[in-house]
């Protein structure tokens, strides 16, 4: 990853109106940003064995990651040096102001502008929809914070939404629910044109396909209200992995049903029919809070792997495969997230990838 800038450029804007396209996840990376957990009130306080369960996971992912590309993890002041204690030598750690650590949220999202170099899109970030239990002081200024650590103008937005709550095929067509970008705690008069305006804007695409809904635990009180990064994503143009849950007694079963029925009357942003290859959920259907959301779509994709979330069930190895022929020539790391899981997200939530720029003479 670049060094951080001198403070002019951190500062630097280009005009929201001015163009630029996400590339898809599986393009090229320079690095992958993620956040430190710091002490609040879903980790625990310093010192607590849920805080510390928090931080081997989230260290576990950073190392895995490190060994395909650079990782940069984001630490609070008060954290950074138990941030360079945990993570160890290789992994970058920067000092920035947190709340949380759920980086795909918080952080921006790295687009390519027409000369093939990098920008940053600053959402607004607003804790998921304003929701009693969130804190989002220190993390609405995260995006900005990256960005001037990457060196790259930020593209202000004027939508409320988080990295998880699309997902795009890097060829114009952009997955969203209607749950998320039109939930009224986050923008309350907006419609699907107003929203697929600015997104289409902010992104370079040019095709939305709207899900009604995420999964059933997404909706309980810790959730996100549907992100589509743990039910539908990408695995190259126009083809999507979903989240396909067997078990008629797990409600999303029936969401599973609703979604595909959805999908399989789409096209992407070429007029294409999408490819749909499902992806069965772990056998497992409850832990001590209710019914699961366990999921293998909510992977990260980095240079020469995929890291895919585990969870000690049958169907890990059947997840990998799947994984394995929709990216091929990528290595498929397994990492347990069980613990990721159990404090409201997977290994997708709390990674960030920034894309290496486009080659010269490239569409951007």
């Amino acid at each position: 990853m670049k060094p951080a800038p001198a403070p002019a450029e951190a500062a630097t804007a280009f005009d929201p109106a001015a163009t630029g396209s996400m590339p898809a996840e599986w393009e090229a990376h320079d690095g992958t940003w993620m956040a430190f957990p710091p002490p609040n009130e879903t980790f625990g306080e310093v010192g607590s064995p849920t805080l510390d369960r928090a931080r081997a996971v989230w260290t576990n992912v950073a190392r895995t990651i490190a060994r395909y590309e650079p990782v940069t993890v984001l630490a609070d002041p008060r954290d950074a040096t138990a941030a360079r204690e945990w993570l160890g030598d290789g992994i970058t750690v920067v000092e920035v102001p947190l709340d949380d650590a759920w980086l795909r949220d918080s952080g921006p999202t790295f687009i390519h502008r027409p000369d093939g170099s990098l920008a940053a899109v600053d959402w607004i970030f607003n804790g998921w929809g304003a929701q009693e239990w969130a804190a989002w002081g220190n993390d609405q200024e995260v995006a900005r914070a990256v960005s001037a650590e990457a060196g790259v103008p930020v593209r202000p937005s004027s939508l409320v939404n988080e990295g998880g709550g699309f997902h795009v095929d890097g060829e114009g067509t952009v997955l969203l629910t209607e749950t998320v970008q039109l939930d009224p705690g986050r923008n309350p008069r907006a419609t699907k044109e107003s929203v697929e305006a600015e997104i289409h804007a902010a992104l370079g695409t040019t095709k939305a396909i709207w899900l009604p809904r995420g999964l059933t635990r997404d909706y309980d009180e810790f959730g996100t209200r549907g992100h589509v990064d743990i039910v539908a994503a990408f695995a190259g143009p126009g083809t999507v992995l979903l989240h396909r849950q067997d078990d008629p007694a797990h409600p999303d079963y029936e969401v599973y049903l609703e979604l595909r029925s959805v999908l399989v009357g789409e096209v992407d942003a070429k007029g294409h029919p999408l490819r749909i290859i499902d992806v069965p959920a772990p056998t497992v259907l409850q832990d001590e809070e209710g019914f699961v959301d366990w999921s293998y779509i909510n992977h990260y994709v980095a240079n020469n792997a995929v890291v895919l979330c585990a969870f000690d069930d049958p169907n890990d190895a059947i997840a990998a495969g799947i994984l394995e022929r929709a990216y091929p020539g990528r290595t498929v790391e397994l990492v347990d997230a069980r613990d990721i899981f159990a404090f409201g997200g997977g290994i997708h939530c709390i990674t960030q990838q920034q894309p290496a720029p486009a080659p010269k003479g490239a569409p951007a």
